[in-house]
């Protein structure tokens, strides 16, 4: 029968989960602590303790050796010859035992003691906790709250507590003492004090875990979860997919009016949760993981990098963003790829960008700005500003640093380029084309100076009449106005033509007498031969 010590050993290591070894061990090392302590001697020590009478002994042994010479520590080595006078059996390599007397250990031998039993359990416990621990990562586990820290919760797991930090609670939670939770186990982090269990709410694994308790689809193997992405709290986005076409994973999911999801909203304490249906195609995938912004179109931008373009209605562009950008971050732990949202117009001008870019852009002189003047438009030239472009995208710091250009020139600048794209200001007078004077002309000075010749006389008169005048003139001296009717208008034009080839062979004579006339001269006189002309056949037909 076991001795009351020996019971009580048992007893406390049943409560602390530990072998009971362990403790009669560590109240073995104990004694022989306190013995050595005691005696004041530094031979090796040992304790023993008989488990039928609860008897404690400590004993101190010496290793027997072959001759005198080998024995290096005379306090815990003995030589043969001198060894089998005490013991006729022993053998080299054995061990002779010197037991002590305990009896005169008093109480600070015993305090001693007592302290080596307490570090020896508590090292004990620290490992059973490790290992029983260690390698449940992951698990969801049902504890007890058993107190509440300013920023922790400390969980009773049974055989040990947990610990939760605040980064891993859900702000929407409050937790009472003695009210039991499910957690998820995240590690055991060995410490000084012992190992430290630490659980959390804010796992994607409870959600998991939950769906799997609440849908019998996804328990069985249906329905599979393929990626779930979390902010504790807030939102949870989680895919599934059904293995059987018939079953439908998201109503499975959602259970009849709700009642499935509603149970696990409930046990996170009113946690949002989107269920999407999972597909191997990317972009289709992405679309729905944006779910509820309806996305117009998804590329993919880098394959290696995994990177994806999304691009969405201007009126869908901050629901696909989410509040915070929670949306379209949660969308992206889902898929496991970077999310670029973009709207229509961002598009839009984004590609405007491009083919301006790839076509060089416009490109105007900075000489068409003609109110800049020469001397500007030389030091603007010299810092490298050639285009009205490259100018009117420069700020008015950038100007101010070119050599030369001043606060007031800066302004005349700015003037000077807001005119030119056609941009005034209230109170600033648009420049009104002057009409043009029917004054005396390059060309009609130019036949001016050929009425000066001989020459050129019939050619001014030719020049200077109209169709209509010739023909009146003609019908003056055929005896009267009436017969400017009898031409055709056949006739007229024919006229007119030899008018022209007149006019132009004139014109070719004062060339080669030194008179320049262009083609715009030309020009204007043949239209003002035209007005004359139709002036005239009306005044013709008034006097008819």
């Amino acid at each position: 029968m076991a001795s009351p010590l020996y019971q009580s050993i048992e007893l406390l290591s049943r409560e602390k989960g530990i072998d009971p070894e362990i403790v009669v061990g560590a109240v073995e090392d104990a004694i022989a602590l306190a013995t050595r302590k005691y005696y004041k001697t530094v031979e090796n020590m040992r304790g023993e303790m008989d488990r039928e009478t609860g008897e404690i002994r400590a004993y101190v042994f010496k290793t027997v050796v072959e001759t005198p010479e080998l024995v290096e520590d005379a306090d815990n080595q003995l030589a043969l010859e001198q060894a089998r006078e005490l013991a006729p059996e022993v053998e080299v390599g054995g061990e002779l035992r010197f037991y002590k007397d305990t009896t005169p250990l008093g109480r600070i031998a015993a305090q001693m003691a007592k302290q080596v039993i307490f570090q020896k359990v508590r090292e004990a416990e620290r490992d059973t906790v490790f290992n029983e621990y260690a390698h449940r990562a992951g698990e969801i586990l049902t504890a007890t709250v058993k107190r509440l820290e300013p920023m922790d919760v400390i969980f009773d797991l049974g055989k040990a507590e947990a610990r939760m930090p605040k980064r891993e609670q859900s702000r929407l939670e409050q937790f009472s003492v003695a009210e039991r939770v499910r957690v998820v186990l995240l590690r055991v982090d060995r410490a000084a004090k012992g190992p430290q269990v630490i659980v959390s709410r804010a796992a994607p694994a409870l959600v998991q875990s939950l769906f799997q308790s609440e849908v019998p689809e996804i328990y069985d193997g249906t329905v599979s979860i393929r990626a779930i992405a979390r902010e504790a709290g807030e939102r949870t986005k989680i895919a599934v997919v059904s293995r059987d076409k018939d079953v439908d994973p998201v109503g499975a999911c959602v259970g009849m009016k709700g009642m499935r999801v509603q149970s696990i909203i409930r046990e996170l304490r009113g946690e949002k949760i989107d269920i999407i249906e999972y597909s191997e195609e990317i972009t289709t995938f992405a679309e729905k993981a944006l779910q509820p912004a309806k996305v117009s179109r998804v590329s993919i931008t880098d394959l290696a990098e995994k990177q994806l373009e999304v691009i969405v209605d201007d009126t869908q562009l901050s629901l696909a963003i989410g509040k915070k950008g929670q949306n379209v971050r949660l969308a992206a732990k889902l898929l496991q790829w970077k999310i670029d949202i973009k709207s229509e117009e961002e598009k839009r001008q984004e590609v405007e960008q491009q083919m301006q870019a790839m076509t060089g852009g416009p490109s105007t002189p900075i000489e068409q700005v003609t109110e800049l003047g020469e001397s500007v438009m030389e030091k603007l030239i010299a810092a490298g500003i050639t285009t009205v472009e490259s100018l009117a995208d420069m700020t008015a710091e950038e100007l101010g640093e070119v050599p030369g250009i001043g606060d007031k020139t800066v302004e005349k600048i700015a003037v000077a380029v807001r005119h030119y794209f056609g941009q005034y200001e209230e109170g600033e007078e648009r420049p009104v084309p002057a009409p043009v004077e029917p004054a005396l002309l390059a060309g009609e000075e130019a036949v001016a100076a050929a009425a000066a010749s001989d020459e050129a006389g019939d050619t001014i008169h030719s020049m200077s009449q109209t169709p209509e005048e010739i023909l009146a003139a003609e019908a003056s001296d055929n005896g009267g106005a009436e017969e400017i009717n009898e031409f055709s208008t056949e006739d007229i034009a024919n006229l007119e033509d030899e008018i022209s080839d007149s006019d132009a062979n004139d014109a070719n004579d004062a060339r080669e007498e030194g008179i320049e006339l262009d083609n715009d001269t030309v020009d204007e006189l043949v239209d003002q031969a035209q007005e004359f002309s139709d002036e005239g056949i009306d005044d013709g037909r008034d006097r008819g």
